[in-house]
């Protein structure tokens, strides 16, 4: 953010609206690929904020083997636009077409990296405070995190109570923070 207050306040604005919808359809689609329940509020939420959009593109733009393509455009349309009005209306410049389709991308994917590791983050210290309680967030993050979880404790089964599994799911998350959207954002 530069030193204009109005064009501060204006990019603060336009990042707070995109990037709450964006959350809430990247949500969407991840609890749709989850499988996570449906009837749950949070779930709930989520499919009524993002349906009057996505049910019609639905209708034109196939699933993609069973991955909901017209989330993923959404959220590629609704990151490009966001770049694309604050590097044109707040800092006066003209973004290329591919380069903001790169960074819309490797913000998308850090993104979907930081839902999880919030998401196995929350699961621990919620396992600490209050283990076995049932609420419908509880729930959905539970969910959300099992996909990972699971195959870690694989990996390193729990010993002594300790369940490691959180700390495999965290360092590879990272990983690919370092690995991916790093080169991804160097590409752009």
């Amino acid at each position: 953010m530069g030193g204009n207050p109005v064009g501060s306040a204006a990019e603060f604005l336009i990042r707070t609206l995109f990037d709450l919808y964006i959350l809430t359809v990247m949500l969407q689609f991840l609890l749709q690929i989850v499988r996570a329940d449906f009837y749950n509020p949070l779930s709930q939420f989520a499919v009524r904020t993002t349906n009057p959009i996505l049910v019609p593109m639905r209708r034109l733009i196939p699933d993609l083997g069973g991955i909901d393509a017209s989330s993923i455009l959404l959220m590629l349309a609704l990151k490009m636009a966001e770049l694309a009005l604050i590097t044109i209306m707040v800092r006066g410049l003209e973004p290329s077409a591919v380069q903001l389709l790169m960074i819309s991308f490797a913000d998308l994917v850090q993104l979907a990296v930081y839902v999880f590791i919030f998401a196995v983050i929350i699961q621990v210290v919620l396992s600490w405070i209050a283990p076995g309680t049932y609420n419908p967030i509880v729930s959905l993050i539970y969910s959300l995190t099992e996909p990972l979880l699971g195959p870690a404790r694989k990996i390193i089964p729990p010993f002594s109570g300790m369940d490691l599994s959180p700390l495999i799911v965290l360092v590879a998350l990272q990983l690919i923070l370092i690995l991916v959207v790093g080169p991804l954002y160097t590409l752009a």
